[in-house]
């Protein structure tokens, strides 16, 4: 492959991608992570002045919101501090789909195209879209539930083709666990999520099971985007005693929406994320995204540096925390158990989220 051929192909992206409606941002990213707003490139891949060996990276990802946007961040801030310094050894051109599934196949097929060295999909649609284009270029993906179920690998300890990465596995026992200690006398749970995104379903079928082991009725909401949010979820808090989210990159979009309707109702959240926590949410046990953007990295160097991606095991996220939001809690009349509140690891209080000293 040509390096300079795919260097000028990083800069002439933005500009081919913004003829398609809905298309999000293009930029190479700065070494902190952060985007342009503006679409333009940095200053050094415009220029010209980028070494003809830089490493070229595509990064999809489905949507904004506070998770997806962590670990991103968290990704190309690893390998900055490791030695990839953007605009002199690896160009990143980063696109957002803004949730368009012809957008996510348009940003693809461009990025196989421009014969980058790598790419890296964040979410589960995002990193199916990239997988779909390509056979060859290896594909790290992240914030994905289960590789399997989404079909990207073989199985997680032998991926076997051109993708692997880290998940976004969330302890969903132990949110059920945390549901019925801060809301004990909850007879019922509303379990929604998108039926179009494999991860969330997944992780609705393990809810409705966990659920169902502490003697609580389930009920099961879905929506097909981000417009059926407000109404589905003023129809389950009718419902139901408690609303339960997943990792849905569609509600996790729409959580300050979903936290109006909370306060209006009267109704407890428990998330699946501390950045859904933090837009509305009651609690959860959750990972962090910007760690798990960290470990991808730490991923991501190895593929850099010459690992094979069909043989390298998908990797679990290596922590969860407890966040509890009591600011939420005050709004909706929920009194936080001194037993959850001495375990939690952040607390969101007046604005802004604390980390609890142990």
């Amino acid at each position: 492959m040509k390096k300079n051929f795919r260097i000028l192909a990083a800069v002439m992206t933005a500009a081919v991608l913004l003829s398609f409606t809905g298309c999000g941002s293009s930029s190479s990213s700065s070494g902190s992570g952060e985007a342009s707003a503006s679409g333009e490139t940095s200053s050094a891949s415009a220029s010209g002045e980028t070494s003809s060996e830089a490493i070229t990276v595509g990064i999809l990802q489905l949507s904004e919101h506070d998770a997806l946007d962590k670990c991103r961040q968290g990704f190309l801030d690893y390998l900055a501090e490791n030695g990839y310094t953007d605009g002199e050894n690896i160009v990143f051109d980063y696109q957002n789909a803004q949730g368009d599934q012809s957008n996510l196949k348009t940003i693809s097929q461009q990025f196989v195209n421009n014969e980058y060295d790598y790419l890296v999909g964040i979410s589960t649609p995002a990193t199916q879209s990239l997988a779909t284009e390509t056979q060859d270029i290896p594909v790290i993906g992240t914030a994905i539930t289960s590789f399997e179920a989404a079909g990207l690998v073989e199985s997680n300890e032998e991926p076997g083709g051109n993708v692997s990465g880290v998940n976004d596995e969330t302890p969903i026992a132990d949110q059920m666990a945390l549901l019925k200690e801060i809301i004990p006398d909850a007879q019922s749970v509303g379990i929604m999520y998108n039926s179009s995104e494999v991860n969330s379903q997944v992780q609705a079928e393990t809810a409705q099971a966990e659920a169902e082991k502490l003697g609580l009725t389930v009920e099961v909401s879905t929506v097909t985007g981000s417009n059926d949010v407000a109404q589905a979820v003023e129809t389950m808090a009718e419902k139901v005693d408690v609303i339960y989210l997943p990792t849905d990159n569609t509600f996790a979009s729409t959580m300050a929406t979903v936290g109006q309707i909370s306060e209006t109702k009267q109704i407890p959240v428990i998330v699946g994320e501390a950045g859904m926590c933090e837009n509305g949410g009651l609690a959860t046990v959750g990972l962090d995204f910007y760690q798990l953007g960290l470990q991808t990295g730490e991923f991501a160097k190895k593929v850099f540096e010459g690992g094979d991606i069909s043989t390298m095991p998908v990797e679990y996220p290596k922590t969860n925390n407890i966040t509890v939001n009591k600011d939420i809690a005050e709004k909706i009349g929920i009194e936080i158990p001194q037993s959850v509140l001495d375990k939690a690891d952040y607390i969101i209080e007046n604005g802004e989220t604390v980390a609890v000293e142990k």
